[in-house]
């Protein structure tokens, strides 16, 4: 027993390691994409362009991961995604060093791959975990960003400098230590995530006599996909990412359009950052003590706040607050959510509906993170705020309906 514990240490570990540094990656750069995109393009409308074919690379990227974790196990899954990263650092810095667009785009689209091979880790630590701490080993994992949500930011300033002294352009800095990072967190999956989670997600449910889904045929994914515990998991996930996403991906064009700069611009983001990340722990623990349902419709509840005061003042401090209530909101939904899906499924059925889950997720992202761009443009930053409270309404309504009707 002492053993397994000392192995379940040791991949939760590591894939917390990992995510800190993929994060960081992903923060350094989320700083500036919605900037670059306006640059490269020449128009402000499209300045979310490059997230979102981020996001739909992620999202299509995600059901692959999950067959391909399936079949080859977690470290090999999550190795390859790592390296498709520092690819995308390097096509990434190479396209702002050379004023190509396309190029740009690509390199953001192999971001997305790697990013949501490294989301699923997450469902790693749950799945060698029992069902009374599975909140708190997601959330673990989720506690990586942290590190991001810190580092990150803190990374595009001196990144920036850099690039200006080899005599770049500033914001190739920031692509460039991405690729950097991504091999690292590649090193770290490859070296020390052994045994596969995979293979002890197998042995615990042949040991654990009284968790019967092992010894039973894995249901198709439209059967699972209309179980209510399974709808309200992935709902929560879903809109409580994209509307994070599509306040979020805008806000640093919103600040400099405010005449902010980039160091103000990064503590914004920090603050979202830390927000999303740093009270993981704390919401694993109230998911596995309150149960996952009060915990979603909290996060739900911040998110409304988050979005109606996303506007209201052109002040550093009163947005950084509204981006760090964003990114709280967006954890609670998020952990809360990954464990309710996570109770609902069996091992032989995890990796597959984990990246139906993820591209649920991402699919959801690309949309909000297009359209901020047009309804920034459009109306501004404030009414896209209004328009992101109004849809965090639905998981709370599709929870308190689920209590009500636990069949349905």
């Amino acid at each position: 027993m002492n053993s397994f514990k000392g192995v379940q240490r040791k991949i939760i570990f590591t894939l917390f390691l990992s995510q800190s540094v993929v994060s960081a990656a992903m923060i350094t750069t989320g700083t500036v994409n919605s900037i670059v995109g306006a640059e490269l393009s020449g128009m402000i409308a499209w300045a979310g362009l490059p997230v979102t074919i981020m996001l739909l690379s992620a999202a299509l990227g995600a059901y692959s991961w999950g067959i391909l974790i399936e079949k080859f196990g977690r470290r090999n899954g999550l190795s390859i995604g790592l390296i498709l990263g520092i690819f995308g650092g390097l096509f990434s810095a190479l396209a702002i060093w050379q004023n190509i667009y396309l190029l740009y785009l690509f390199g953001m689209a192999l971001f997305g791959l790697a990013n949501s091979a490294m989301q699923l880790g997450r469902f790693a630590a749950a799945e060698i975990s029992p069902e009374k701490t599975r909140g708190k080993a997601i959330a673990t994992v989720v506690l990586g960003g942290t590190v991001g949500s810190i580092a990150g930011p803190l990374l595009v300033s001196p990144a920036g400098v850099l690039a200006s002294r080899a005599g770049l352009n500033e914001l190739v800095g920031p692509y460039g230590t991405a690729l950097i990072l991504f091999a690292i967190a590649s090193l770290i999956i490859f070296t020390w995530l052994r045994p596969d989670p995979t293979e002890i997600a197998k042995e615990i449910a042949q040991k654990d006599h009284s968790v019967e889904t092992e010894f039973k045929p894995a249901r198709s994914t439209p059967e699972i996909l209309k179980q209510p515990g399974v709808k309200v998991a992935i709902t929560s996930m879903v809109i409580g990412q994209a509307v994070m996403v599509m306040i979020m991906v805008i806000t640093g064009l919103h600040m400099k359009a405010l005449t902010h700069p980039l160091t103000s611009i990064s503590l914004v983001i920090s603050a979202h950052t830390f927000g999303m990340f740093a009270f993981s722990v704390i919401s694993g623990g109230l998911t596995d003590r309150l149960g996952r349902e009060p915990v979603i419709m909290l996060g739900g509840g911040i998110l409304i706040l988050a979005g109606l005061s996303a506007g209201i003042s052109p002040d550093v401090l009163p947005i950084a607050v509204s981006l760090f209530l964003l990114g709280l909101g967006w954890n609670l939904c998020f952990v809360g959510g990954s464990t309710l899906l996570s109770d609902q499924l069996s091992p032989s059925e995890g990796s597959r509906m984990q990246g139906v889950n993820d591209l649920f997720i991402g699919l959801a992202s690309a949309i909000g993170s297009l359209g901020s761009g047009f309804v920034f443009a459009a109306v501004g930053f404030q009414i896209m705020g209004f328009v992101g409270a109004a849809f965090a309404v639905i998981p709370l309504v599709v929870v308190f309906l689920w209590l009500r009707n636990p069949t349905r």
